[in-house]
This record gives C-alpha cells, structure tokens and sequence, in this order.
C-alpha cells in the first residue's frame, strides 16, 4: 500500500486562502480545510494549534497576494495605477478584499501604522522615484488617494455599484493633484 501523502502546513494555508477567497474568510474551519485537502482534520490541527493562527496565516497570504496585485503597474502614474489597482481588486477579489480590510484581522492598526509598515515601503518608493519629493511628502499624498481609493474599493466590494474605470481615474486624477499640490504648499 502507498504512503499517504503527507499534508504541508503550506498545504493547509493555500486551501485556508483559497476557502477565503473564494466563500470568505469566516468559512475557514478545520472541516473545511480538511474536506479540501481530501483529509482528516488531524493535519489541520497538527500545524495550526487554533483556527485563529490558520486564519492569520491565511491573512497573510492575502497579504503579499494583495501586495504583489498592487504592483503590477503599467502607467508611469505609479499613484495613479496603484490607486486603480486596488480598487481592481475589490472588483476581481471582493473576498479576499473583505478578509484584508473589513475584517478583525485589520484591527488593531492606526493609519500611522500602515503607512510605516515594512510592506509598504516598496509602493512608498516606487512613488517617490516618480514624483520625487520628501518621503513625508509622499505619505502624505498617499493617504489621501488611498482614503479615496478605498472608499470606491469598499462600496464595490460590499454594494453592486458599477464601476466605470474613466470616471474613478478622474476622480483618482483630482484627488492625486490636490494631495500632491497640498503637499508642496506645506513644505513652503
């Protein structure tokens, strides 16, 4: 007889992320896992003590998924093309999105404390190789498009509004503008 194959924690966190994904991530159980893995929920429980540490792990998946979505940039607005990015990503991902943003996985984090987060930093740089400027100056832009971008992200994510992609780049323009040319008028 063949060896059962053996259940990695990796294994277990790709079908975590792919139940959050696909039915949210309040579906997230041993049960659920298991019945994907076509396993018992022994190996679940092996690699996670709680469900709450599969579903951080899971979280964090969704995290660099979302990261990495985020940055594949075409437009040399890199302000621009990360804002359209993310509210792409509502549309494409509402879970996952959800799961990232409006979940108590999020909790806890001031915006202070997501601008200064180490995954962060690339999209921070990025921005400031394009429009150049201090990097207060360039969180501060970046708040403010991020706060309107995740304001037509949420609506999308939670509402069926219809997203019209040349009238939230404008809007997206605008608020890109003002951010930025209220961040010159500071540094005066």
């Amino acid at each position: 007889m063949p060896p059962k194959p053996k259940i990695t924690r990796e294994m277990v966190i790709d079908a975590a992320f792919d139940i959050a994904r696909e039915t949210g991530w309040e579906n997230i159980s041993a049960r659920a896992v298991a019945e994907r893995l076509k396993c018992s929920t022994q190996p679940i429980m092996y690699h996670f003590a709680t469900i709450e540490e599969l579903k951080k792990a899971a979280y964090a998946k969704a995290d660099a998924y979302h990261s990495e979505y985020l940055m594949n940039i075409k437009d040399p607005q890199v302000m621009l093309e990360i804002g359209l990015n993310y509210i792409r990503f509502a549309i494409e991902e509402p879970q996952l999105f959800r799961f990232l943003f409006q979940s108590n996985f999020f909790a806890g984090a001031t915006l202070l404390e997501l601008i200064d987060a180490d995954e962060l930093a690339p999209v921070l740089s990025a921005m400031q190789g394009a429009i150049g400027g201090s990097i207060e100056q360039v969180k501060e832009i970046f708040v403010t498009v991020f706060l309107f971008a995740h304001g037509y992200a949420s609506i999308i994510a939670n509402n069926s509004l219809k997203y019209d992609e040349e009238t939230v780049k404008a809007h997206l323009e605008r608020a890109y503008k003002g951010a930025k040319s209220a961040a010159r008028e500071e540094k005066k």
